[in-house]
């Protein structure tokens, strides 16, 4: 099996085990400030569009991105994390379907989109999948489609450590869930440079907001 496989499969595993309680990291008490900054602004971006929201895990964006939206898509290609999201409650337009992330495996074959968002999944692509990864996605949206992803920043007072890079850049936290069982999860953390150069020629207008503890970056499609 390759590395890249390994690591998609365990990251796979470590998520739905961990469903039941995922959504105590956005409990931890130095990031709602953030938080409420960040859920506010997300639900004035996606008025009057049709949605895909890659790996959107419990749930905890999807509420916020759908408020206004026309149509709001949420996949996973996890059932245990979906369930959690599925059980909030959401604006009706939003609709659930297992969906690979990678490939967009799932997706009716003519589905297009005028919206993309992902939260908290771009730190997880490894660092050579993630230019194909954009350019599947990408593939999915019409002409002036608009695309928000957010993810963490690394603060060394909240942030789980990081325990190794290996030889292609990706950086690894070490982590325990509640029944004892460790696993390494691949966690990066770009910086603006290093996000804007993977976005592609259709990219236009990116823009990048710092929080504490996430970033937001946002851009439009020609």
């Amino acid at each position: 099996m390759e590395p890249q496989t390994q690591v998609v499969d365990g990251m796979r595993e470590y998520y739905a085990r961990r469903a039941a309680y995922y959504e105590r990291v956005y409990h931890k008490p130095e990031r709602q400030t953030d938080l409420r900054a960040m859920e506010s602004w997300l639900a004035g971006q996606f008025r009057g569009r049709s949605v895909l929201e890659v790996a959107c895990g419990t749930g905890w964006w999807t509420p916020h991105g759908a408020l206004g939206a026309a149509a709001w898509l949420a996949t996973d290609i996890n059932a245990g994390t979906m369930a959690v999201a599925r059980a909030k409650s959401l604006p009706a337009c939003v609709r659930f379907a297992e969906v690979d992330a990678y490939t967009l495996a799932g997706l009716p074959p003519a589905a297009t989109f005028d919206g993309a968002f992902a939260g908290c999944w771009w730190s997880h692509v490894p660092l050579a999948r993630l230019s194909k990864w954009l350019a599947t996605l990408h593939a999915r949206l019409v002409p002036g489609a608009r695309v928000v992803f957010l993810d963490n920043s690394f603060v060394q007072t909240s942030s789980t450590p990081l325990t190794r890079r290996d030889a292609e850049g990706n950086t690894y936290q070490q982590r325990t869930l509640d029944d004892g069982s460790t696993h390494e999860v691949l966690k990066n953390f770009p910086t603006p440079e290093q996000a804007m150069s993977r976005l592609g020629p259709r990219a236009v207008q990116p823009r990048w907001v710092a929080h504490t503890h996430y970033w937001i970056l946002a851009y439009e499609l020609t």
